[in-house]
């Protein structure tokens, strides 16, 4: 059974806990991701994700020079890079959410996605799965 190393991107950029809410905002928009973990001595302390941006420093009226700890979710599900692709998908399907961080020993090393999962065979893709129903679920609420 494949282990989340094999799948995961492993190149990840991040922010310290000296950036700012613009220059995390910055770094997300170059990379074209929606979220970047952040971390401190080479741990991982969190992530900042555009919702965090959008409901936390947008919507309350915080300005981009905000620290990025004054906003940014604290202690991010994490797994190992031997978990097994499957408990993976299935912890995401049970959190709900969308992507997690990879670390050893507390130092960040990777992260995996919905998007690793679609483009590796041998997925069977739990959590994309369960997080279809969820969006297709708050859909129909709205």
């Amino acid at each position: 059974m494949k282990s989340i190393r094999e799948i995961m991107t492993s190149n990840v950029d991040y922010c310290t806990t000296l950036d700012n809410v613009y220059e995390a905002a910055v770094k997300m928009a170059e990379g074209g991701v929606g979220a970047i973990p952040v971390c401190e001595d080479g741990k991982l302390v969190g992530v900042l994700t555009d919702r965090d941006i959008a409901i936390r420093c947008v919507a309350g009226k915080k300005p981009g020079s905000t620290k990025i700890t004054d906003v940014m979710t604290k202690e991010p599900i994490t797994i190992l890079p031997e978990t097994s692709i499957m408990e993976a998908e299935e912890l995401m399907a049970e959190k709900q959410i969308r992507r997690l961080f990879v670390v050893e020993q507390e130092s960040l090393i990777g992260i995996v996605s919905l998007g690793d999962f679609a483009i590796h065979k041998g997925t069977n893709m739990t959590a994309a799965h369960a997080l279809t129903e969820i969006s297709e679920k708050q859909h129909i609420q709205h």
